[in-house]
């Protein structure tokens, strides 16, 4: 008898932890509504990449940086390069004309500035709408984050989410989200993690490992991302790939 009650017991917590994490995720979505993201914005944005290719003696690094200021509202996104960063980046192509293996680290940095990376750290809410509706919520914990009890919602990303093209090569995948609630829902924090493996034309075999970490903010009706940090590591046929890009945002009065 008493081994049927403790059955029960742990039935009625897990259905309780069930109906907690769904409320908090309810919470979260009720939050993600508030922040439309038409309040003006002027901020700068910078992106720091460390590119590394091969191993040892054979090794390639890529260390630059670079930065705009970006100015969201009614005429909709604009993006604006200092003439410092510009007269860096005709350096480089030049350079590449004379030499073609002339390394060019402000314009990898910039291409991390594209439009669709700029308008989710701008108004970054329709984004992490759009991503938690393949997500599948699988369970909720208690943390404490800059000193204040906040909630962490897990996720199990499904491999429905890659297209059809890399599915086909991908034999083992692994996704995961987490997301750092506050006591109304608002997102605080985000991490995403993806671990693959597989063989590409039969006979290469490769991994690959995408660490993904948001910091989020709030200005006037916009969630935005004030921090963004991104590792990709990757292996196959041989070759070695690491790439780490940091990305911030600092708000303009």
């Amino acid at each position: 008898m008493k081994q049927r009650w403790k059955i029960a017991g742990f039935a009625i917590l897990s259905l309780c932890c069930s109906y907690a994490a769904a409320d908090s995720l309810t919470d979260l979505k009720s939050a993600l509504g508030r922040y439309p993201g038409t309040t003006m914005l002027k901020a700068t944005v910078e992106a720091k990449v460390l590119n590394r290719n091969g191993e040892g003696k054979d090794q390639e690094e890529i260390n630059g940086s670079a930065s705009l200021t970006v100015e969201d509202g009614p005429r909709g996104l604009q993006m604006h390069f200092g003439r410092e960063t510009l007269q860096r980046v005709e350096q480089e192509e030049r350079a590449k004309e004379k030499d073609s293996k002339a390394r060019s680290p402000v314009s990898v940095a910039m291409r991390e500035l594209g439009i669709s990376d700029l308008r989710t750290m701008t108004s970054s809410a329709p984004q992490l709408s759009r991503r938690l509706e393949k997500a599948v919520l699988r369970s909720e914990r208690q943390d404490v984050l800059n000193g204040k009890n906040v909630r962490v919602l897990n996720f199990e990303i499904p491999i429905d989410k890659l297209s059809e093209k890399d599915k086909k090569y991908i034999k083992k995948y692994d996704g995961t989200l987490e997301v750092w609630i506050d006591s109304d829902g608002t997102p605080l924090q985000m991490k995403a993690t993806e671990v693959m493996s597989g063989r590409a034309f039969v006979v290469i075999s490769f991994e690959a490992r995408d660490e993904e970490q948001l910091t989020f903010g709030v200005a006037g009706d916009r969630l935005v991302v004030l921090k963004k940090e991104r590792r990709v590591s990757s292996s196959g046929a041989g070759e070695r790939a690491d790439s780490r890009v940091n990305k911030s945002l600092q708000i303009l009065s």
